[in-house]
């Protein structure tokens, strides 16, 4: 089954992404924001999982994550504690994510993309190098509304 976390998300789609403060591709949380605030008020909520297995580019915790976020790049949307997102410790939504879609679902990077729909089905993964305004992120997401 599904894993709890995404029944309080049902009639909203959400764009889960594994984000970290220290990347090359830290700057896609600008485009993250504007994706979250151009699409907020048609149900997508976009959710940031900071993690920190990729070369250890979030030492963070999760307040220091959450000021960075906000003082650097005004981030307004939600964020997850500090979690694994691939390997045996890898959180079950992630588990879950790729028993629906696959070894696309495994984040290979930072700011790697999941979409889920609105009645909780995995519908697309992106790659971290899929900018937020990508013409398929967007289709896909406005699709999903």
């Amino acid at each position: 089954g599904q894993p709890s976390s995404l029944a309080a998300h049902r009639g909203k789609a959400l764009l889960l992404v594994n984000v970290a403060s220290r990347c090359g591709l830290t700057p896609q949380y600008a485009g993250l924001e504007t994706l979250a605030e151009t699409y907020a008020d048609r149900g997508l909520t976009v959710l940031g999982a900071p993690c920190n297995q990729f070369m250890g580019q979030e030492p963070g915790t999760d307040a220091e994550i959450q000021t960075f976020c906000s003082t650097t790049f005004g981030i307004d949307f939600p964020m997850t504690s500090k979690v694994d997102v691939k390997e045996a410790g890898a959180h079950p939504f992630y588990k879950w994510a790729e028993q629906q879609l696959g070894e696309p679902a495994v984040p290979v990077w930072n700011f790697h993309k999941i979409l889920i729909g609105k009645n909780g089905e995995a519908l697309q993964a992106f790659g971290p190098r899929t900018e937020p305004q990508d013409p398929g992120l967007t289709a896909a997401i406005e699709s999903a509304l």
